[in-house]
């Protein structure tokens, strides 16, 4: 399948548990069964009481066998037991791949910072190229989670916090949001926080590092669209753009909440102030191939792979497609790529 870079993403903010995933493969399948049957302790167990066994190649096992001890007679005992067979985000917690990913992150981070670079990008070197993190570090384009997003996926979430320093992160972030024309925010929560940084003076908070003389941006020119199943949120852009409500709201110190008798959640308020802001209320399954579509349309450019809402056949060909396809973080690569760093030539 051809792999060439399109050059229309410019970089990517995420989450850790997204990483995590990429990490492990992107998707598995799995056999969920009842952990207590099984003969697990009920309080060591989630919520609800079900254990996951990831169903792998002879091959797949044994190289993770080179990594980590397995207890093979387990893993074979999970394999027979009873339950269902699904697809689900890869490495998360079936055994042996949401362990393996937990040590993995170990070392991803003792080479991250041996080499000066962030966590996603050192796991990125060893990662498949058609996840963001390998595609990122292949192309050398900034694949970063935001400080809201951090604590996620295990010890994935907390390597990537150590990678690097808050105000580093922070700062990665705001100029990669500088750096954007347009910035897409797909079933993102917490973007408040991500706007109205330390450094972006529109919404606010960046006032006084500009005071302060430090560097600064802002989202004033910037066209932001947001991908959202809250349909608030365009009530609240609309209202906005009707009567500047949202606005008055902030000049009188009132709770928006009230004064628009909407459910109001913190994003909305400094995205329904942004001028270039534009919402779209949909399912991301269902608004993503339409806009890369069109997007690719409109640049001429061919693309070379289509993803598909989940439910739909096409989209269940595109989980098995990717089970198959898409491999784990390849430690061996991840450390040929590190040896040739420093922290003084990163990458």
């Amino acid at each position: 399948m051809p792999r060439k870079n399109k050059g229309i993403i410019d970089g990517v903010s995420t989450s850790s548990a997204v990483i995590n995933h990429e990490m492990a493969g992107t998707l598995e399948k799995v056999r969920r069964f009842d952990g207590v049957t099984f003969g697990f302790e009920r309080e060591k167990l989630p919520s609800d009481g079900f254990f996951e066994v990831s169903i792998l190649s002879k091959e797949r096992l044994e190289e993770i066998q080179r990594e980590i001890p397995i207890d093979i007679g387990l893993y074979e005992k999970m394999l027979h037991a009873k339950g269902d067979i699904i697809i689900k985000v890869a490495g998360n917690m079936a055994y042996p791949t949401g362990l393996r990913t937990e040590r993995l992150a170990r070392d991803v981070l003792a080479m991250a910072k041996r080499c000066g670079v962030p966590f996603e990008q050192m796991a990125g070197y060893g990662a498949d190229r058609l996840t963001m993190i390998g595609a990122g570090a292949e192309h050398n384009i900034p694949v970063l989670v935001t400080v809201p997003q951090l604590i996620g996926g295990g010890e994935v979430g907390l390597a990537v916090g150590d990678s690097l320093s808050l105000s580093e992160r922070c700062y990665r972030i705001a100029n990669l949001l500088d750096r954007a024309d347009v910035i897409i925010e797909s079933a993102l929560a917490l973007s408040q926080e991500v706007h109205d940084g330390p450094f972006e003076r529109f919404t606010g908070h960046g006032i006084w590092a500009d005071w302060e003389g430090g560097w600064t941006y802002s989202l004033a020119d910037k066209k932001i669209v947001r991908i959202d199943l809250d349909t608030n949120l365009e009530r609240a852009w609309m209202q906005e753009r009707k009567s500047k409500m949202v606005t008055d709201a902030v000049h009188k110190g009132l709770p928006k909440t009230k004064l628009m008798r909407i459910p109001f959640r913190m994003e909305m308020s400094g995205f329904a102030r942004i001028p270039g802001s534009l919402p779209i209320v949909g399912d991301i399954g269902e608004i993503w191939p339409l806009l890369a579509t069109m997007v690719a349309d409109a640049l001429g450019v061919t693309l070379d792979f289509m993803s598909y809402k989940q439910s739909l056949p096409a989209g269940e060909k595109v989980r098995e497609w990717i089970v198959k396809h898409v491999q784990p973080v390849n430690r061996e690569r991840m450390y040929a790529a590190a040896r040739k760093l420093t922290p003084a030539n990163p990458q």
